[in-house]
């Protein structure tokens, strides 16, 4: 076992390179193997770098996003919490109002240091119920002002969960008639797809602003793309350069992205259907549960009925034996003595089938 005594976390990350096998995610490159691939596939297509995110690389792609998307324009950008921060900005410009509203466990309210906050003393103000997605009577339910709605599809803090497709249609209509642009968070839109069984552009469709990620479910190494109409982006390029957002090279982040894009999308229904298969699977092992109970994308919660800190030991204890990296995170839940950890069913698990996967997960429970 890793000693003890040294740095835990340090540990644990050299025992999860030192595995060969990862169950979470999409398998991932070394730092060499990537740089070779990059280069391999720019010599293939005659890809030259940008100038300050101008170059042939950076608008096919801003608009194979936007077309996808069904938006007039996309720009590149170097991180999401830079795209959604021009988002939040350009709707307070447009309504006035310095607040907007989110999901209690958005992206932007739990993991970016209250940035909108800090750099533009917005208020965020809190839409619905925390263990659930957006509904309509959430928003029906707000009497002040909002410059936007932000909306996380899906919402990753309960475990990849998605409105139904009413449900979103109805949000959609409320929004509308009450003028109030709706602003998409769609770190994870491209994993969504399958559940709704409809194109990313109908999804998108209503919503004013969509952010989406190069690097979640697409693999880049960096990067997002922010979308809406020709004027809102011409407006967020503007912000993107006064944030220092404009970088002098782009091409490196849209290359890892654009070079793996049409497969990754071509495998986001298989990934669906396989965590439904393994869900299926989990739901009767004693000691555990999930959220939700019927995966809505491509990744899922799992809670052990057993202490993070021994589901964690009993992963190292695989990983150290076996070679082989069964979960990743693995925290306290809100119910004493109970832990969770956050499953992404990425090529890795497509290739591997319960009867192989379940009993590690069975050892994770303390079975």
């Amino acid at each position: 076992m890793p000693d003890p005594t040294g740095n835990l976390a340090a540990v644990r990350h050299r025992l999860r390179l030192g595995c060969s096998v990862a169950f979470p995610g999409f398998r991932t490159l070394t730092p060499a193997e990537e740089f070779r691939a990059v280069a391999d596939w720019c010599d293939a297509n005659g890809i030259d770098h940008d100038q300050y995110g101008q170059g042939d690389l950076l608008a096919a792609f801003e608009g194979t996003v936007a077309g996808l998307l069904g938006k007039q324009a996309a720009a590149f950008m170097p991180s999401g919490v830079m795209a959604q921060l021009i988002a939040l900005r350009l709707w307070a410009e447009v309504s006035g109002a310095p607040r907007f509203g989110m999901p209690h466990t958005a992206h932007v309210a739990l993991h970016e240091e209250e940035a909108y906050q800090a750099l533009f003393n917005f208020h965020g103000v809190p839409v619905g119920d925390r263990r659930r997605p957006l509904l309509a009577r959430d928003l029906a339910a707000v009497a002040q002002p909002l410059a936007c709605l932000l909306v996380e599809l899906p919402l990753r803090e309960i475990g990849g969960q998605l409105p139904d497709w009413d449900e979103l249609q109805a949000l959609k209509d409320l929004a509308r008639s009450r003028q109030l642009p709706l602003h998409m968070d769609g770190a994870r839109l491209w994993e969504s797809r399958a559940y709704y069984g409809r194109g990313y552009a109908e999804i998108a469709a209503g919503f004013a602003s969509v952010y989406v990620s190069l690097y979640k479910g697409i693999g880049g190494i960096a990067g997002a793309m922010l979308a809406g109409d020709a004027d809102f982006i011409a407006n967020a390029r503007l912000w993107q350069r006064r944030l220092g957002g404009t970088l002098v090279r782009q091409s490196p982040m849209a290359a890892t992205a654009a070079m793996r894009f049409e497969t990754r999308l071509s495998q986001m229904d298989a990934c669906y259907r396989r965590a439904l298969d393994l869900a299926a699977g989990l739901a009767g092992l004693p000691g555990i549960r999930l959220n939700p109970a019927v995966p809505q994308t491509n990744m899922l919660h799992i809670f052990f009925d057993r202490p993070a800190e021994a589901v964690a030991e009993a992963r190292d204890a695989i990983a150290h034996t076996q070679r082989c990296w069964v979960a990743g995170e693995i925290r306290a839940a809100d119910v004493p003595g109970w832990s969770v950890t956050e499953l992404y069913v990425g090529d890795t698990l497509l290739d591997l089938d319960n009867a192989h996967v379940l009993p590690y997960f069975a050892r994770l429970a303390g079975a």
